[in-house]
């Protein structure tokens, strides 16, 4: 979406920003939108099913569009649209489920396949361009409609909290806010939050800055990085008994670093490689944070307050975070432009130094290590 507004909808960098941050405030407000509505009213797999239908007209529109700020409020909506649904498609996976921890990761390692397919689509099945890549959204939109139609076809899953009484709070998930009480899960929410604002500026820029760079096929390029996911996924059972949740957490956050540095000294004359191993840490980055994060997030809640827990910190990562994040890397990315010219190794400058930063007030103020063994069924949520 960034080469695709900056190449031909010739958007500037807070309006590329601004689009990106569109997701983050829909991952905000959908767990609203499920609390209140989909799970009280309607069966989950229908609600999918209508929201993936709207998402589909809406990307078809967006190939219409050459104003990008009018880009921006059609990818809004359609994020609305779309958040939602990472929530109730797990709700219809679980709810079919006899034994989640052992059947979950067989069908969640499918969306990281899916991911790949999307990239080398464009690159190695449709050859797209830059100035072609009106036709990705078009793409899109086809698949959001074939899901859709599919939707109506899975197993009917009736709204669990049907008849229930829920206050505003129990929607926000302030059931939750106990957790706060220990120090070192406030430091880990507060990091959270934190470490995501560079990341955003890896899901917003690294495809305009390959581009940019020179390299063919970027996109099927990148999706080396969910290669790179699914392997380290596997180390995280055995890492999480021996080095316990703080260093691995830790780890994730130097890999962020490193990434960062990657792309500032990386070119595609005798540091290309830098470029790949900029992409390939993507698994580093997102399996040792995330995916531990949310095991750790788990075990801290208990039985209890697991979704509202859950749900807390996606709000924290890819609502606040990322939408302070996106709308920095616009900003960042227009004040190191010179004659229409990014300067991208002193943009990639500002995420490295914002995630050592990170990195030294996480190790310094959190203080539990915890170890143990891994619920599969969180490892690969």
């Amino acid at each position: 979406m960034a080469t695709y507004l900056d190449k031909v909808l010739h958007a500037t960098g807070v309006q590329i920003g601004a689009a990106y941050s569109a997701m983050a405030i829909a991952t905000i407000i959908s767990p609203f939108f499920v609390g209140m509505i989909a799970d009280r009213f309607f069966p989950a797999q229908k609600v999918l099913g209508v929201l993936h239908l709207i998402g589909a007209a809406l990307l078809y529109e967006a190939t219409t569009l050459s104003n990008p700020n009018t880009f921006y409020w059609i990818i809004l909506v359609y994020s609305l649209a779309y958040a939602p649904t990472l929530a109730l498609v797990n709700t219809v996976a679980f709810r079919q489920m006899s034994d989640p921890g052992k059947q979950f990761a067989s069908v969640r390692f499918l969306g990281t396949i899916g991911w790949i397919v999307a990239g080398w689509l464009i690159d190695k099945v449709f050859n797209l361009t830059p100035d072609q890549l009106a036709f990705t959204f078009k793409m899109a939109a086809v698949a959001s409609a074939a899901l859709g139609i599919l939707s109506f076809f899975l197993p009917n899953t009736p709204p669990k909290a049907k008849g229930e009484k829920s206050t505003f709070a129990q929607i926000l998930g302030a059931d939750a806010f106990v957790l706060f009480k220990d120090k070192s899960f406030t430091v880990f929410f507060i990091a959270s939050i934190l470490i995501c604002i560079p990341l955003s500026f890896y899901y917003s820029m690294t495809n305009l800055y390959l581009v940019d760079a020179g390299m063919q096929n970027a996109t099927s390029n990148m999706t080396f990085g969910q290669f790179s996911e699914a392997l380290f996924i596997l180390l995280i059972p055995v890492l999480f008994r021996t080095i316990g949740v703080k260093w691995m957490i830790a780890v994730g956050m130097i890999a962020w670093v490193l990434r960062f540095l990657c792309f500032g000294y990386g070119n595609m004359g005798p540091n290309e490689w830098m470029l790949f191993a900029g992409i390939i840490l993507h698994g580093v980055c997102f399996d040792f944070f995330f995916v531990t994060g949310q095991i750790y997030t788990d075990s801290k809640a208990g039985v209890n307050i697991q979704s509202s827990a859950q749900g807390m910190i996606t709000m924290a990562t890819y609502g606040i975070g990322m939408w302070i994040g996106t709308l920095l890397s616009g900003y960042v990315k227009d004040f190191y432009t010179v004659n229409n010219v990014p300067q991208w190794k002193a943009i990639w400058m500002v995420p490295a130094g914002i995630a050592a930063v990170v990195l030294v007030l996480f190790t310094l103020f959190f203080k539990d290590n915890q170890k143990g063994a891994v619920r599969t069924d969180i490892a690969h949520a």
